[in-house]
């Protein structure tokens, strides 16, 4: 988040506090409730948007974290195909050879102790 979003966001929460005022005085109430419940219902917004950006870091369906996973998404599908590509375009001996050597690396690879 930017910093000109945030400062944009902090004036529409002083806003919101200002009109929720406004809007309790003229439902009747006096002006020391007025404040009060204007304020408790930006209280109970904040624990809302709060739980939700909780709930969005937990099942990690953050911003971020989407961004990610769609680059290494697209990073990987580019990477198969190039490595495809260069494996089509040798000998059908020279793929032999390296499916030859890529299988002995496999078999001489130490096992995991369990």
């Amino acid at each position: 988040m930017t910093r000109l979003k945030v400062i944009l966001l902090g004036l529409m929460v002083l806003v919101l506090g200002g009109v929720g005022y406004g809007a309790f005085s003229a439902a009747g109430f006096q002006d020391a409730s007025a404040g009060i419940a204007a304020e408790a219902v930006l209280i109970v917004i904040v624990i809302i948007w709060t739980g939700s950006y909780l709930f969005r870091v937990v099942t990690g369906r953050m911003t971020f974290m989407e961004q990610r996973r769609r680059y290494r998404q697209a990073y990987d599908e580019v990477t198969d195909a190039e490595l495809l590509a260069r494996f089509d375009a040798l000998s059908p001996e020279q793929q032999q050879r390296l499916l030859a050597e890529v299988a002995g690396d496999s078999d001489q690879t130490p096992s995991p102790e369990p």
